[in-house]
């Protein structure tokens, strides 16, 4: 299909071929007929994609300490492949669109499939031909009015949204600073609530023309009359200033302050610099209200992700609602949007709409797809499974992340013999730009990759809660499977991979699964093991990581949680080190009352042969300080390992100092992994132990519930009669 996309590193927008994204639980695929190009937000993400690294790095301070945390951490060399990665991509344009839905997930009852639909959202209603949105982004389109006025449905939410704000009631006076498209649409809602409307605007030509589309009056800054019109039309001064401009100065915050009675109320929807002067402010007493975009419901996954909504009766207008009431005031013809409507292109020319609307006094431009058209490219595969073949792999690798485009990709090209054949993940563009970035030879959906006889050997690098699901269908298949971690998320998934394994293996066949426990392969850790290579006693090892707060809708919480996702590190960590199985599993957690409930863990693992382990994963600590520590005592002998930087071996009195460089062993379980994989030979973690570091964590977490130590089952299923969880 096609899809209108943006190179970061340039900031050229083009369009392109992409795969068509992924049916995911709790949306739908719409086939686009239509979709709006925002003047204002669209073309200011162009134009920052159009900076250099330094314009860019002074216009986001913020972005720039999250570098230098990361380098801090995780190395210099780290943090600039990282950079590179994010520079090096597509991506996505576009947040209102319209069209018709094609396909639904069984678990949404709201939408059928021949439903026209409204639909917003960046990364969801972009420009192209099919786009995934969940069911809370979507609004059904009355059947009286055109999917091309429903493409500015997103729009007219956001305008909706910053008239709530102001608390507008008939008869009252707003006027509207920015008379661009979301100003133009402000005015009709307000003017169709029986408000009286005035536009002001930089632009002359611009504020005239806004009294055409509904405002009462439409005057510019630069007039020297601006007062006394205001004051004369509104008797006492406006009742609420609605600023739609975007703009770094504070200056629509001055003349709002300047134009409004006493106690008015300014809302900011635009992005504008907010350094306004106090004294404006508080000799009226005026009040100023943030405009979250469309509404309620904004930026919380619950609701956009997972379908969540808000009880009508505590919440009346989330976005969807809004975007439901934009739509009711198209039906009904109380507002008027033939004029945004008139400047066209196929979506084969968006670019040309980009840069007409950068250099023009268009409010917006509208994409047509070609409703009766379709170019899409459906991959066939073929009926026989794919073989390992010796000596080459063909690798094909499900998700293209931050962390596949930083530290996986850019080691495959440092192999020989390895093909890459296919990348694919759930929208398409980040498969398309990591194809161009890296050399894949076609770009897929997870289950056209999954499904293609030319890929032997499957990497799983997506989002933590689908990896069972891929690590299922790619060992049916008799793939060999690299999974990033975590191998599964509950007990169930886990039971489900092992009996999926061995069922491969009563047919006589030797599945190969490798999960990234990339730890244990570091410099660091080999030494360690190395020390003690002759040792006869148990071992005490304590790990400490000061892992960083994350807010609670990180998409981390909701698929499987931190300890599922990260602190399986170091439990298999220990587990190499002990070199012995594990035997109980003992945790204790801040209480769930606490700011930080269970990313605050203290864990100790006992194993088969003596050795303990104190894990302590903590995210109530100061990011300044190391992330990762090491120490192990056995037979009168220390090691203590520093962020994978520094390693101490202390043995008689003396110290032995080896600079480990942050190698957390990525390259190294690669290099293993890939061998192993071309030699056919067993995956370098066996999968008991898999099983074993990968129901630890579960573990955890019952420990934690039932205030009790959970015994370690040794290789037998997981579940038992617990809950998943």
């Amino acid at each position: 299909m096609r899809a209108v996309v943006e190179d970061m590193k340039s900031g050229k927008v083009t369009t392109c071929d992409v795969p068509r994204p992924e049916l995911r639980p709790g949306g739908m695929l719409v086939r686009t007929h239509f979709s709006a190009i925002s003047a204002g937000t669209e073309r200011a993400k162009v134009k920052a994609g159009e900076q250099s690294l330094l314009q860019n790095a002074m216009a986001r301070p913020d972005l720039v300490k999250q570098v230098v945390d990361f380098a801090r951490t995780n190395g210099i060399k780290a943090a600039y492949q990282k950079v590179q990665a994010k520079l090096d991509s597509l991506s996505t344009m576009g947040y209102s669109a319209a069209g018709v839905v094609i396909e639904v997930a069984p678990s949404v009852a709201e939408f059928q499939p021949g439903d026209r639909v409204a639909c917003a959202g960046g990364g969801y209603a972009n420009h192209a031909e099919i786009n995934f949105v969940p069911h809370n982004l979507a609004a059904k389109v009355p059947d009286n009015v055109s999917l091309d006025a429903a493409a500015l449905t997103t729009i007219g939410a956001i305008a909706m949204q910053g008239l709530r704000q102001a608390q507008l009631s008939f008869g009252e006076s707003v006027v509207v600073i920015g008379a661009g498209l979301v100003g133009i649409l402000a005015i009709q809602m307000a003017r169709a609530a029986g408000c009286r409307v005035l536009a002001v605007d930089l632009d002359p030509a611009r504020a005239e023309r806004a009294a055409t589309m509904g405002a009462h009056i439409g005057i510019a800054v630069g007039d020297p009359s601006l007062s006394v019109v205001v004051e004369e039309f509104s008797r006492y001064g406006p009742d609420a200033a609605i600023i739609t401009a975007a703009t770094s100065s504070a200056q629509p915050l001055e003349l709002a302050a300047q134009l409004l009675r006493d106690r008015g109320r300014i809302v900011v929807v635009g992005d504008v610099g907010m350094g306004v002067s106090r004294p404006n402010i508080y000799h009226k007493e005026l009040s100023i209200l943030m405009s979250r975009s469309y509404g309620p419901g904004r930026y919380d996954p619950q609701y956009e992700e997972q379908g969540i909504d808000y009880p009508v009766g505590y919440v009346r207008w989330t976005e969807k609602r809004n975007m439901e009431a934009f739509l009711d005031l198209l039906s009904n013809g109380s507002l008027n949007v033939a004029p945004l409507l008139q400047t066209r292109y196929r979506v084969d020319e968006a670019a040309n709409g980009y840069a007409d609307i950068s250099s023009s006094k268009s409010y917006t431009a509208i994409i047509d797809y070609g409703a009766n058209e379709s170019t899409e490219e459906v991959f066939k595969p073929h009926a026989r499974l794919a073989q390992p073949a010796a000596g080459n792999l063909r690798i094909g690798c499900v998700g293209a992340g931050g962390f596949a485009r930083g530290m996986i990709f850019p080691n495959f090209r440092k192999v020989e013999n390895l093909s890459l054949e296919s990348v694919a993940t759930s929208s398409g563009v980040a498969a398309e730009s990591a194809r161009r970035s890296f050399g894949f030879a076609r770009a897929q959906t997870p289950d056209e990759l999954l499904a293609n006889p030319d890929v032997n050997a499957v990497f799983i690098i997506s989002r933590h809660d689908s990896h069972a699901a891929f690590v299922l269908q790619a060992l049916e298949r008799g793939k060999s499977v690299f999974v990033e971690k975590p191998l599964a998320v509950n007990r169930r998934q886990l039971d489900d991979i092992q009996l999926a394994y061995r069922d491969q293996e009563k047919q006589g066949k030797s599945p190969f699964l490798m999960v990234g426990f990339n730890r244990r392969f570091s410099p660091a850790a080999e030494q360690i093991r190395a020390f003690w290579a002759q040792r006869r006693e148990p071992m005490v090892i304590h790990v400490r990581v000061n892992a960083g707060y994350l807010p609670p809708n990180h998409w981390v919480h909701e698929s499987g949680g931190r300890v599922v996702g990260e602190f399986c590190h170091f439990i298999d960590l220990a587990r190499s080190l002990a070199g012995s199985p594990i035997r109980t599993v003992s945790s204790v957690a801040i209480p769930d009352g606490a700011r930080y409930s269970r990313d605050n863990i203290v864990t100790t693992l006992t194993f088969t042969d003596g050795s303990v382990a104190t894990l302590t994963y903590l995210a109530n600590g100061d990011r300044s300080v190391p992330k990762e520590h090491v120490e192990v005592f056995c037979e009168g002998s220390v090691a203590r390992l520093n962020d994978f930087s520094t390693l101490e071996l202390i043995r008689g009195g003396k110290t032995r100092s080896i600079k480990c460089n942050h190698d957390k062993g990525h390259k190294r379980e690669l290099e293993q992994t890939l061998q192993a994989m071309r030699s056919g030979g067993p995956a370098p973690i066996p999968f008991s132990e898999l099983v074993e570091v990968t129901a630890a964590t579960f573990s955890i977490h019952e420990s934690i519930v039932s205030d009790r130590t959970i015994e370690a089952a040794q290789g037998e299923l997981t579940a038992l009669a617990s809950e998943p969880v």
